[in-house]
């Protein structure tokens, strides 16, 4: 057993090394090239292509592919693809054509976002199978992930890829490495029954109707509502920290040189906030657990409006502190809930329905949404302190509708008496079946 929890701790460290590569310095790097007031539409596309390629690729993983073998193939072609963007990068020097960076970026990860939801899906399916308990077994193996999303961060820092394409370089590297290890896990089966039940279940759309639920429902569009902030700081936290640099009184400070690892400490924030989170689902439940995440959201914005690089540097690390509970309680338990709510037969279709609530629709939504109140702010201002300002009334903005989502949350949620189970979802389809003449609707 200890032999499975280990094979998967490395799967988990190679399947985040590879996004930590690129996703917290991707805005420096676009920044410093004259692509700076296109970071939103970079960072969005990973909501983009999460709206539907996690539910494709989660539905050929229940149904015809392993879920191992899947994890596999995306990550050959995402490291493809991630190598020719960075490539091309270096190629264009200083002037990349947005158009033909930003289609290599976005097609690699197109194939890269379905295979976090993959990624837990082969973890679940080996831990059950070898009869542990995922909700105490599971958060110290996503641990490892965390770790090498650090690594990556750190290798990108000091390897001085953070203004540079060499960092996608790197992630395609890791991708390769990922694709020969994930042939090694243990086999997820598939299910294919019910072959011949209509074309609801020809295409695996059963996960869909989990909105007929009216808990779940909420539960989706919260998780897509606080979506809306993962992808934020990620996008323009480097170069809200760069920018301090053309303010004479911050230029020589360390952190303005080392965003990169400054921003590490939010994954250091993870890897122990992940361990936390057995004790708290078990004692509090979902509902204060995720409260808890959303007010840690709000903090993660509000001290990044209050910091700076120097008397208030602080501020920076409380906000990469809080990012811990912000992203963990949220994304971790998250999962863990689809998990114990849903059975075998559609599980990854509704971890691909989880991935298209946070990371598609809502993460596409605050990441352009954040670009615009940026532009607005930040990039119509000269540069130096005028810009400080408007950084700052952005996190405070970005904070606000944080608070806004949290207070909603506490007054309308409330927790499933029960599992759902596979004879759920088919009742919940008969029924819209029946109620719309023997049509398709599913929500």
């Amino acid at each position: 057993m200890n032999h499975i929890k280990s094979r998967l701790a490395i799967m988990n460290f190679l399947e985040f090394a590879v996004w930590g590569a690129y996703l917290t310095s991707l805005g420096q790097y676009l920044a410093s090239h004259g692509l700076r007031d296109s970071i939103g539409w970079f960072y969005s596309i990973q909501g983009i292509v999460s709206i539907f390629m996690p539910a494709i690729v989660g539905i050929i993983a229940d149904r015809w592919i392993q879920a191992q073998r899947m994890l596999a193939l995306c990550h050959l072609l995402g490291g493809a693809l991630m190598l020719a963007a960075g490539f091309y990068g270096l190629n264009a020097g200083d002037n990349p054509d947005f158009s033909t960076l930003f289609i290599l970026y976005g097609c690699s990860v197109a194939f890269f976002m379905p295979t976090i939801g993959l990624a837990n899906s082969v973890a679940y399916c080996a831990l059950n199978r070898a009869g542990l308990d995922t909700i105490k077994t599971f958060p110290p193996i996503r641990t490892l992930g965390t770790v090498g999303f650090i690594c990556a961060m750190l290798v990108t820092n000091f390897a001085g890829f953070q203004s540079q394409p060499t960092q996608l370089i790197f992630s395609g590297i890791l991708s390769f490495c990922l694709t020969a290890y994930a042939f090694t896990l243990p086999a997820c089966p598939t299910d294919a029954s019910n072959k011949s039940g209509g074309l609801v279940d020809a295409l695996g759309l059963r996960a869909f109707a989990l909105f007929k639920n009216r808990q779940m429902a909420i539960f989706f569009i919260f998780s897509m509502l606080l979506g809306v902030a993962l992808q934020i700081t990620n996008g323009f936290a480097s170069p809200y920290i760069h920018s301090f640099g053309e303010v004479p009184e911050f230029a020589s400070c360390w952190g303005v040189h080392n965003a990169n690892a400054l921003i590490s400490l939010s994954q250091m924030s993870e890897t122990l906030c992940i361990l936390m989170i057995p004790f708290f689902l078990k004692r509090f439940g979902i509902k204060t657990v995720m409260l808890m995440a959303m007010s840690a959201w709000v903090l993660r914005f509000a001290f990044f409006g209050v910091g700076n690089p120097g008397n208030g540097v602080i501020f920076f690390i409380a906000s990469m502190i809080v990012y811990g509970i912000a992203f963990d309680f949220f994304n971790v338990s998250g999962s863990l809930y689809v998990d114990q709510q849903t059975d075998s037969g559609i599980r990854s279709s509704a971890q691909g329905l989880f991935m298209i609530m946070t990371n598609g629709i809502g993460a596409t939504i605050g990441t352009l949404g954040a670009q615009a109140v940026v532009n607005n702010l930040v990039y119509s201002k000269p540069q130096g302190m005028e810009q400080i300002t408007g950084w700052q009334d952005s996190w405070l903005i970005f904070a606000a509708y944080s608070a806004v989502v949290a207070i909603l949350f506490a007054i309308i949620f409330r927790t499933p008496k029960r599992p759902i189970n596979k004879q759920d979802v088919k009742t919940s389809l008969a029924e819209t079946e029946s109620q719309d003449g023997g049509g398709m609707t599913l929500i």
